[in-house]
């Protein structure tokens, strides 16, 4: 029984006990105080149930392998997170919709495969346009509808439109369709990548500074804390961007904690920088880990994810708050897998490929789900997730309606509050930095594509060549490290998977609901 039902029943029976040997007229009036109480109390604990403040902090670059409560063999201290995990949810089987940061970031906030949109395959820039149109349904636009309040705070790499003159970028100027068209009452950050220029906060639509300079590290000069060239503004310093994220965001939970307390909860989406590049720990953080750098900037993120959650705490607002971790593919190469390895620690936890491929360790990522009300603490789940799932999940738990757009590919998670062994999501859909497809349904995956898909070996190119195969098929049960492909002995599944996969391309959307139409004429195949 829940503390907020024994708490209910315990108003109800103290009440019981003194009427039972009260007047009449007394009984009536303290029996009509109790369905008052009860309603009131059962409102208030609905509300507080129904519509938690949600913190959602997505790390950039963070493998499975890269934090304890993913990866029994991690060899980076993560504290703070563990504490998470030991308070909430920690999902096994989660994945990003694609193996690299915009595509995830669009899958993410939109409850849509990132495929069904212009872009096709690669990343943003931080100069390109803004990729999610005004009419396309957010989280944003979802909590905003809920009454929430909502900010970003981070790098968005979605894309925003900054005042031009021909090529050149007037920073005197606002920015126009950033994330504010995309539902949120509030945002600071960067355009895109840390290593992208230009290196300008933008506040709400106004840059924070012009740059009077411009600057970059070369990958020779370091190659941890490398970044291209570009303007710098005043006010932006490379190595204090993370800490200066989490102050940020922190001071938001501080000014909205009052209103929190009184029905008026808030959004706060935390996309971080890091621990991709450029990869600059801070001392305390800088050689602590006895690694290297990467290492040490993933201590420091747990550190500060620590310093959020003790903010929530201080407020008086972390019961009441719901708080998701996760991350928007799996490890950069730039962490330096081989010094890693020297060490005896596997960002990708033992499963094939990195970030930018359709194997596993491109796009399965940490999800830690905390929401001390509801999610009894220190379970683990084996269901299969995805990032568009949280869109519908927040859905449901402030008890909106399914719409004909929005969520199209995500599946509601809170069943598995309650049962770890609840079965949401049948299938799932990856895709890689070319552009490349991957299904799976059960334990069965089928990568359409003669390599990796991305970035490790073999590449497409390079696969071509040897000749290898166009599809390859895994059972993730008996082989979950990818390397017996089994497509040739086992024909059904592919013709299966394959149908599978283009049923789900035409119909706009992976859930029950209308027929939708891509924004783009999606191709699938491996030639």
């Amino acid at each position: 029984m829940s503390r907020r039902r024994m708490t209910l029943l315990g108003k109800v029976t103290l009440l019981g006990k003194v009427n039972s040997a009260a007047p009449v007229c007394l009984l009536l009036a303290f029996m009509l105080l109790a369905s008052a109480l009860v309603s009131v109390n059962s409102s208030r604990a609905a509300d507080s149930a129904m519509h938690p403040n949600v913190v959602l902090v997505m790390a950039d670059d963070l493998g499975l392998g890269d934090i304890t409560p993913t990866s029994a063999g991690c060899k980076i201290q993560t504290p703070n997170l563990q504490r998470l995990a030991d308070q909430g949810l920690t999902f096994l089987d989660a994945h990003t919709p694609s193996s690299v940061c915009t595509p995830t970031r669009y899958g993410l906030l939109t409850g849509r495969y990132n495929w069904r949109s212009r872009l096709a395959k690669g990343v943003l820039s931080g100069t390109s346009e803004h990729l999610i149109p005004a009419d396309r349904p957010t989280l944003g636009h979802l909590m905003k509808s809920a009454g929430y309040h909502t900010a970003m705070i981070g790098k968005w790499h979605l894309g925003w439109d900054w005042h031009k003159n021909g090529a050149k970028i007037d920073f005197s100027k606002p920015v126009v369709n950033g994330p504010d068209i995309n539902g949120f009452d509030q945002y600071y950050g960067h355009c895109g990548s840390l290593d992208m220029p230009p290196y300008v906060w933008v506040d709400t639509g106004m840059p924070t500074s012009v740059p009077t300079r411009e600057g970059g590290v070369s990958r020779a000069e370091s190659p941890y804390g490398w970044y291209r060239n570009g303007p710098i503004g005043d006010d932006f310093e490379i190595e204090q961007v993370l800490p200066h994220l989490f102050d940020k965001s922190m001071t938001y939970i501080r000014q909205r904690s009052e209103a929190a307390k009184n029905g008026k909860p808030f959004f706060l989406y935390l996309p971080l920088p890091a621990p991709h590049t450029p990869i600059v720990p801070l001392p305390p953080f800088k050689g602590s880990s006895g690694i290297n750098p990467y290492a040490d900037f993933v201590a420091q993120v747990d550190h500060h994810v620590g310093e959020l959650m003790k903010t929530l705490a201080d407020a008086g607002i972390d019961e009441d708050t719901l708080v998701i971790f996760t991350s928007d593919n799996g490890c950069s190469p730039q962490a330096n897998f081989e010094v890693l390895a020297q060490h005896d620690h596997d960002p990708s936890a033992g499963f094939r490929g990195h970030k930018a491929d359709l194997y596993e360790g491109g796009h399965r990522v940490p999800l830690i789900i905390r929401w001390p009300k509801v999610i009894p603490a220190g379970r683990q789940t084996n269901a299969v997730a995805c990032l568009t799932d949280l869109y519908t999940t927040l859905q449901s738990i402030t008890g909106q309606p399914r719409e004909g757009t929005g969520g199209e590919d995500g599946f509601d998670l809170s069943p598995l509050f309650e049962d770890t062994t609840a079965t949401p999501r049948d299938s799932l859909i990856s895709h890689s930095i070319g552009g490349s497809f991957a299904i799976r349904r059960g334990p069965w995956k089928l990568c359409l594509s003669h390599g990796s898909g991305g970035w490790s070996d073999p590449r497409e190119p390079a696969a071509k060549k040897q000749g290898l195969p166009a599809m390859q098929l895994f059972n993730l049960d008996s082989d979950p490290s990818e390397h017996s492909n089994v497509a040739d002995q086992h024909p059904e599944k592919v013709e299966q998977l394959l149908a599978l996969l283009g049923q789900q391309v035409e119909q706009g959307r992976c859930t029950p609901g209308p027929k939708l139409a891509n924004d783009r004429k999606v191709e699938f195949g491996s030639d």
